[in-house]
């Protein structure tokens, strides 16, 4: 039993990394665009998805991390987020990461979210607020669902936004904006689990399939 639960380990590990298949894609576009409807719904204006930076004029930037080329964008914008002028603009970029991975084991979740935060920030920050005149949100997830802390502000602050604009309490808007996140995350982790990732067709196993799911619900995976 030892045996088979460090190998069904290791093929979860694995399921969430892996790049082929256009899974870990799946599940960062499915987060950006729930993330732009949430935004619609709760009446932001000028919601867009992959909108490009304007290029740089001479600006310097003091990280070397910070993206320069012209052709960058980010996952989404919007205005009227932190105030309802709508005059300021928010740009957010998302990343969810695995935190199964050996890079990310050696450290405690919130430290990960926060290396992660971090780089997002170093990437793009400086240049929206000297570029763009606009503000920034890295939007950061774990696998399991955790939540870094600038991403759980800008969703609180949709739920504000949704319950002015639809007249529902505050705690609903929020319960019902983390319930959409959960369960879109949930999905496309069962997908990436269960997803092909040969050239060939796939023989089915219900068996290996349904062992997988089972000792995951169980929490028999340390």
């Amino acid at each position: 039993k030892q045996w088979y639960q460090r190998r069904v380990r290791d093929s979860i590990e694995h399921g969430l990394s892996c790049a082929r298949g256009g899974y870990v894609n799946l599940r960062h576009n499915q987060i950006r665009d729930l993330t732009a409807n949430l935004l619609v719904e709760a009446g932001c204006r000028d919601v867009v998805i992959e909108p490009h930076l304007l290029p740089l004029t001479g600006e310097t930037l003091k990280y070397e991390s910070a993206i320069k080329t012209d052709e960058a964008r980010l996952d989404v914008s919007a205005r009227g987020v932190w105030s309802k002028s709508g005059l300021s603009k928010l740009f957010l970029d998302i990343r969810i990461f695995n935190s199964r991975a050996p890079t990310n084991n050696c450290l405690s979740v919130d430290k990960v979210l926060k290396k992660h935060e971090d780089e997002k920030k170093r990437a793009y920050g400086e240049r929206i607020l000297q570029v763009e005149k606009s503000y920034f949100t890295p939007v950061v997830f774990s696998t399991s669902g955790i939540i870094g802390n600038e991403a759980d502000k800008l969703y609180k602050q949709i739920a504000v936004r949704l319950s002015e604009k639809t007249g529902q309490s505050y705690p609903d808007s929020i319960r019902y904006i983390r319930q959409r996140l959960s369960f879109c995350l949930l999905k496309t982790l069962v997908v990436s689990l269960r997803g092909h990732r040969g050239s060939s067709p796939k023989r089915f196993s219900d068996r290996n399939d349904f062992n997988i799911l089972y000792l995951i619900k169980n929490n028999e995976i340390n």
